[in-house]
């Protein structure tokens, strides 16, 4: 772990903070239609993850995804592009925010079904055991998604066929607006594991450093055939479920403290402690953060829209 690598894992983050916010202006604005489901404060998971993963190894990501695309290494302008609806994006405009994907960086794509990832992802680990490709799944999903059937039914096959699959759990503590201790009766989630034969982990997943040492075990053990592990990161979403939402559910004190536990600025305390981050270097990597988006914004409103006479590629009936 170098200095540059940790520089450069704190502009990704500052990259994903920016980009989500800007979407939400956007949106608010009427400039991009729809929803959207910002992931504000969950920064440190996706690149705490990503930070480990070899090239070629597959992720399945959520509604919540730009961020799991953008620390992967998608380029930010076509996801914007994409959700712009425009034929730069990676969809070419016909997914928008929550469905976009890029298969030849093995980013299987998000998914707007709670928990419809994680048979893909399983799936995907599936079919790298059977080639014998040395690669692994990560699967990303929410508190919400571990409760529903295809959770169970994922981790009980993979547990069986211990299959190279590291399963992450971004528990922000609420599934839209239920929290989850009305939804699950144990105190975390990382125990259902248990019941399917392999490891389940508790990390704070405000912490990029502990998220990977964590995921760097678990990478480890599913390259070396010993199967899948349930990793479960604590966070906390900053922003509403999706735009429009006015959080009622949860009060501003509850807010307040978590802001305390912000990921960003916890890792920029990390870096100013190791040396490897001063006033001058910081300022360099939020300017460059920011014309990262701007650009990403300029692009997707000059891209072109989709040729109507294309309109039914990829229709399947």
């Amino acid at each position: 772990m170098t200095t540059q690598q940790m520089l450069n894992w704190y502009r990704t983050m500052l990259v994903m903070r920016l980009f989500e916010e800007k979407v939400e202006r956007l949106f608010s604005d009427g400039v991009i239609r729809g929803t959207t489901h910002p992931a504000t404060g969950q920064e440190a998971v996706a690149v705490g993850v990503c930070s480990v993963l070899k090239k070629g190894d597959y992720i399945t990501s959520t509604h919540r995804g730009h961020g799991h695309f953008i620390a992967r290494g998608g380029d930010p302008r076509r996801i914007m592009a994409e959700i712009f609806g425009k034929a730069t994006g990676y969809s070419r405009g016909r997914g928008g925010s929550q469905f976009m994907a890029d298969y030849r960086m093995g980013f299987l794509g998000g998914n707007g079904i709670t928990g419809g990832s994680i048979p893909i992802a399983t799936g995907a680990a599936l079919s790298a055991k059977m080639k014998d490709t040395g690669k692994i799944a990560v699967c990303f999903f929410g508190d919400g998604a571990s409760n529903q059937g295809t959770f169970h039914e994922s981790l009980n096959l993979a547990g069986l066929w211990k299959l190279p699959v590291v399963y992450v759990c971004e528990n922000n503590l609420y599934a839209m607006s239920t929290h989850v201790d009305k939804a699950i009766p144990i105190p975390y989630i990382a125990d259902r594991a248990a019941s399917y034969g392999f490891p389940g982990v508790v990390v704070d997943g405000n912490d990029l450093l502990a998220v990977r040492e964590v995921m760097q075990a678990a990478c480890i053990r599913a390259r070396n055939g010993e199967g899948p592990t349930l990793v479960e990161c604590k966070t906390y979403r900053h922003s509403g479920h999706s735009r429009g939402d006015q959080r009622i559910y949860r009060s501003r004190e509850e807010e307040a403290l978590w802001m305390t536990r912000a990921p960003i600025r916890r890792f920029r305390a990390v870096l100013i402690k190791r040396g490897a981050l001063n006033q001058e270097n910081d300022r360099h990597l939020r300017r460059e953060a920011r014309a990262i988006v701007t650009e990403a914004v300029r692009f997707a409103k000059q891209s072109p829209d989709p040729d109507p006479a294309t309109l039914e590629e990829g229709v399947f009936a």
